[in-house]
């Protein structure tokens, strides 16, 4: 009986070739999404630190002036 009980718990543990693929594909897409993330975040911060950049240079030439 304990053969039988080992071999079930082989084949539960091991995935299958249409998981593998459906693994590999969330996997995927998380990538993409944190990718698409990343650019987006990089896009804001690049925006506020050209703000923060022309806000600096406005006060320099009014302290100029």
């Amino acid at each position: 009986m304990e053969p039988a009980c080992r071999k079930d718990k082989q084949k539960q543990q091991t995935p299958t070739r249409g998981d593998r693929t459906k693994q590999k594909s969330a996997q995927q897409e998380l990538k993409q999404r944190q990718r698409a993330e990343i650019y987006a975040l990089n896009k804001v911060m690049t925006e506020l630190e050209q703000q923060q950049f022309e806000a600096f240079c406005k006060q320099l030439q009014s302290q100029a002036e």
